[in-house]
C-alpha cells in the first residue's frame, strides 16, 4: 500500500511539474507574437483633450434679442448665423442688420444681437448722410458698417474684424488701441461713435 502512495503522489507532482511548465511555455510563445505598443494603443480618456489640437467645436454665448439667448457649443467653422439658429432664432425686435450673419465664431466669443431703435427709419434719416445711424458695436459690426466711422478706411476695418475674430468680442471701447492702426487721437474721435 506505501508503494501506491508512491506512485500516485509522483504522478501528481509529475501532472503539476508539466501544467506549469505548459503555462509558462504558453505564456511566452502567446505573449510573443501578440505585444503591444504604446503607439499602437489609443490615449487613455482623460488625456485625449490634452494632445494640444484644436478643439472641434466652439463654444459661444449668444445674447440679446433672440429667443433663448445662452451659451452653445457648435462645431468649429461655424458661422453667427449657425448660432442665432441655435438660440431658437431672432425675436421680431432684433436689428440683424447690425449683424454679420456669414462672420466665422471663434471660441469664447459674445455674440451680440442688438434691438432695433424705435422709430426705425425716421430715426436713421435724421443723422447726417455720410455717418452711421447710431453708435457702432464692435463686437457685431461688418466691415461697411467699420468703415463708415470717420477715420476708419476698409484697411483699418478689416484689422478691426481680424482682432475681433482673434480675441473675441470687445469688453470695452478702450481696446480699439490695441487694433493696429489706431491711436490714442483715433480712439478719441470714435469714442462716441461706437459701443461694445
Amino acid at each position: 500500500m506505501p508503494e501506491f502512495l508512491l506512485q500516485r503522489r509522483r504522478l501528481l507532482l509529475a501532472a503539476a511539474g508539466s501544467l506549469a511548465l505548459i503555462l509558462l511555455l504558453g505564456r511566452f510563445v502567446l505573449g510573443a507574437g501578440t505585444t503591444t505598443t504604446a503607439a499602437s494603443l489609443p490615449p487613455p480618456p482623460a488625456m485625449a483633450g490634452v494632445t494640444g489640437l484644436p478643439s472641434s467645436r466652439v463654444v459661444v454665448d449668444v445674447v440679446g434679442a433672440v429667443r433663448r439667448p445662452g451659451l452653445y457649443r457648435l462645431a468649429h467653422g461655424s458661422r453667427i448665423a449657425d448660432a442665432l439658429t441655435r438660440a431658437g432664432g431672432a425675436t421680431s425686435k432684433a436689428d440683424l442688420a447690425q449683424v454679420n450673419l456669414a462672420a466665422p465664431l471663434a471660441d469664447g466669443e459674445q455674440v451680440v444681437v442688438p434691438q432695433g431703435r424705435p422709430g426705425g427709419a425716421a430715426g436713421a434719416s435724421a443723422t447726417s448722410p455720410g455717418g452711421p445711424a447710431g453708435p457702432v458695436q464692435l463686437s457685431t459690426a461688418t466691415v461697411e458698417q467699420l468703415d463708415s466711422l470717420p477715420g476708419v478706411g476698409p484697411v483699418t476695418a478689416q484689422k478691426i474684424l481680424d482682432y475681433r475674430q482673434k480675441h473675441g468680442a470687445f469688453q470695452s471701447v478702450d481696446e480699439l488701441d490695441a487694433v493696429p492702426g489706431i491711436g490714442p487721437k483715433r480712439l478719441d474721435q470714435l469714442r462716441d461713435l461706437v459701443v461694445p
